[in-house]
This record gives C-alpha cells, structure tokens and sequence, in this order.
C-alpha cells in the first residue's frame, strides 16, 4: 500500500482504515496495564499503533490528519508519495521488518523498491524477484535509502578509493552514502533539515528548508516536476504539524498517569526556539532563535520525575532512566564539532558531561542549534560488510581519512567536516529501529552500548536497564 486514503479510491480507504483499527485495538489492551485515563484515549483524529515497546501515537496541531494533503498524492513519475517512505505505523519513518512485509506482499514491487535510490546500485537489475532481493537488500535489512552526492566544487578533498561490496561503478566524484529516512514528525523542533544538513539554509527558516526539502525528494526520490508553491507549503503545513510520542509502555503501562507526562499532547505543548537550552549560548542569527540565552539546563527531559517514588518498580526504572540520560556524568572528548579541533567552540574534554550536553532541546532531546558533530559512527573500525569504506585525501596536505559516510564535508567541501551529522529528535525511539544514520544500531541496547565503548562511561547493568526503560518510553 502507498497510498493514503483518497477520494473516489475505496479500496485503499479500507487498507489504511484497517490498518488503524488494528493499532487501535492492540492499544484497548495495554491500558489495562495502569488503568486508562483521559489522555490515553484517543481523540478524534489521532492515531495511535502498537509497537515493540507498546504503543505510540500521532496528532496533529491543525486538529486532524489530513490524508488528502499532497503528502499523500503521487506528485513524480514512479509512483512514490511522501507516505511511500514515512508511514505513521513506523513513527513517519520505515523499519526493515515493515518493508520485509510489504516486499513479500508485493514481490518487490512496490513503490519503494525503485531502483533510483531503493537499490544498492543506480539502476541494478531487478528482472525476478531473487535479484530484487539482492539489489534492495539495504534497504531490507537496515532501511537504508541511497543518496548519491557528487563531491563540491572547489572541496578541500578528492575521494581516491572506494572498497564497494556492491561493486556499483559509480565515478569516486559522484559516491553513494546509504542513511535512514529521518521522520516526518516533531519537526516544530528541528534546528538543522536532513542528517548532513544539506537542505538547511544559512540564515533561513526552517519552515524554508523544509519546503526545500519536499521539493527536492519530489524531483529525486520520486523523479517528477518540482512541486507547485502551493502543493510545498500544503505538505510542510503538514509535518509540521505532526507530533509523535509514547503513550504506554508493555510493563510501565500509560505512560500519562501519576503525574507522568508522556504522549504527544504535553510534547505539542512543549515551548521551542533555536538555541533554547544550548550549553553553549550559541543564539544563531536566524529566524525562530529565541531572543535571549536561558541558559543551560541539564535537566532536557521532565517527563517522569513524579515516578521516582512509585509503587510500580517498572515505573520507577524509567524515572531513574530520564535522571541518568540528565544527570549522569562522563568525560566528552575529541568530538569534532564539539572539542576534537583547536577551532571547535569548546577547548578541550568536558570533564562533567552528559548526555543532555548535545541532546539539549527540552523533552524532545535534539540538537537546539545547527551543530553537526563526529561521534565515531562512520569510523572504519565499525564498518560492517554491507557498506562502502571511502578513502579521501587532502588536497594540500595529502592526509587520508577513511570513512562510510563523508557526512557534511559532501555539502561544505571542508576536510573538518568529514563524517559529521546532526543529532535528531529521540521522541517515539520505540517505533523506528534501527538507529544511527546508517542503521548501524539494530535497538536502542545497541545504542546505549555505542556510548558506553565511545566515552567509557562505565555503567552498571542497572544504569543500563532504567536508560533502556526510559527511552523506549519517549
């Protein structure tokens, strides 16, 4: 299915329809875990699915979802929609295991499953299904889109070798980097637009970039005519005002009783501006900064501080979870963006760190600014067979720097921005494994696993367990 509903398209209506009567029923169940309350059920308009960890749910700001907006239309020539690769059952993302379903349904068939960017390689055979099975493995086992760059104009690098488990052809010019569809969702808080950054404007609003962003998956993912300028603002209208978060947790169970404020209702609520919160006092000149620095405020998330003494241990353990990812402190260094660099803003390790020092928007824990920073994701050490290792050299100085994914330095050109990327928004985690730009974390254990090696943070299996419980609750 790609389509949403449309009218005078019955049978589609009933697709979706189904779809949200399934959630809707699984969710019935799992109040009876805490016993529901007024803002467990959900009202008219939003829609709520069932996940691993429970059971998430969408509203929208504007009152309803608007299933005829150009969101959901077919607006380029392969039959893609923005649906095709946001789906509100994966918290607007995809996951691997809803695109292993609709590969099996459809033989790979479906929209997705186009060879200008689904596959491995542009333009791969896909003739039988067997070689459609090969060619979108990626995409099937990580849910990874490709993204073909070419190297800018004037960049202080040349890409000089490529070790290609695919063995695509493509000119070292012109690389392939394969990253997760970032969500549709909880974009009223976004500071940067895109994992590298790409369509985020210098001193433009992010509401502009976003309309960029729409028009260019128009013209490349789904290969059509750019988009009218009234069909751009209709769809980011729409995403923003899509809100997205955890209602209820399989063991904590509503995640919005005795005081807890989980869901999308508090989180449409939540105040944002570029810069709020940062640690850094940044306020970049751009429109919707905030006007002044607040200051910095270690504690991000405030969803579930009247947990910390509850009769229900679960409940207690995502409690003890949001303090940590607040409070618990480590050392952070050699972080290019950060501190790895002379010219980075900040001199030297953070010796009281913690996780809310770059996860810094209030109760929804992206990046307040736009600051693309290298944590080690792309490092060679970790790259895993199903992806290119790309060898770059300096221009003028002839250092070599391997890496997955160029990250930023594909948009700016500049060696210091070699395999940078922002940090995104960690509402509804539960509903979109795997994580990282590169899907290289299959769950959020493997997540809190990467930051424990990459900062020796040193913590305990319980530290581990509530930091676990806590972000499958957001």
């Amino acid at each position: 299915m790609n389509r949403a509903p449309q009218q005078g398209r019955t049978s589609s209506r009933r697709s979706m329809t189904g779809v949200t009567l399934v959630a809707v029923l699984s969710f019935a169940g799992l109040t009876a875990v805490s016993g529901p309350t007024s803002a467990d059920q959900p009202a008219a308009g939003e829609m709520t699915f069932s996940n691993p960890s429970g059971a998430h749910r969408t509203l929208s700001t504007g009152g309803t979802i608007d299933t005829e907006n150009p969101f959901f239309q077919e607006l380029g020539t392969n039959g893609r929609t923005c649906f095709t690769c946001h789906r509100p059952e994966q918290a607007w993302t995809i996951t691997p295991t809803e695109l292993r379903d609709r590969f099996e349904q459809t033989g790979g068939l479906d929209p997705i499953f186009r060879t200008n960017d689904g596959s491995n390689c542009e333009g791969a055979d896909i003739s039988h299904v067997e070689q459609r099975r090969r060619a979108f493995s990626l995409l099937l086992t990580k849910g990874l889109i490709r993204i073909g760059l070419d190297v800018p104009a004037g960049a202080e690098f040349e890409i000089f070798d490529v070790d290609d488990p695919y063995r695509c052809g493509a000119l070292l010019s012109s690389p392939s980097m394969y990253r997760r569809p970032l969500p549709t969702t909880n974009l009223a808080f976004l500071s940067t637009v895109m994992w590298d950054g790409r369509d985020t404007a210098p001193g433009q609003a992010i509401r502009a970039d976003l309309m960029t962003q729409a028009r260019n998956a128009t013209t490349g993912h789904a290969e059509g005519a750019p988009p009218s300028a009234a069909e751009l603002r209709a769809i980011v209208d729409f995403e923003l005002g899509l809100v997205t978060a955890q209602t209820h947790d399989s063991s904590a169970g509503s995640l919005s009783v005795r005081g807890a404020r989980g869901g999308p209702r508090m989180l449409a609520r939540q105040p944002f501006c570029i810069g709020i919160n940062d640690p850094l006092g940044m306020l970049p000149s751009v429109p919707g900064a905030c006007a002044t620095s607040g200051g910095f405020d270690p504690r991000v998330f405030t969803l579930f501080e009247a947990w910390a003494s509850d009769r229900s241990a679960e409940r207690e353990a995502i409690a003890r979870g949001e303090a940590i990812f607040n409070t618990r402190q480590f050392v952070i260094d050699s972080v290019p963006g950060l501190n790895g660099a002379p010219w980075d803003p900040v001199s030297g390790p953070i010796q009281n760190g913690t996780c809310t020092i770059c996860h810094d928007t209030p109760n929804a824990g992206n990046h307040s600014v736009s600051m693309a920073l290298n944590i080690g994701i792309a490092d060679p050490l970790r790259r895993t067979p199903d992806l290119p290792l790309y060898t770059l050299r300096h221009r003028t100085t002839s250092e070599v720097v391997q890496t997955t994914d160029p990250g930023r330095a594909m948009v700016t050109g500049r060696w210091n921005d070699i395999a940078k990327f922002k940090g995104p928004v960690l509402r509804a985690l539960a509903a979109r494994a795997p994580f990282f730009h590169d899907g290289s974390a299959a769950t959020l254990a493997d997540v809190i696993a990467f930051y424990e090696t990459r900062f020796q943070i040193g913590f305990t299996d319980r530290e581990k367990a509530d930091l676990l419980a806590f972000l499958h609750s957001l």
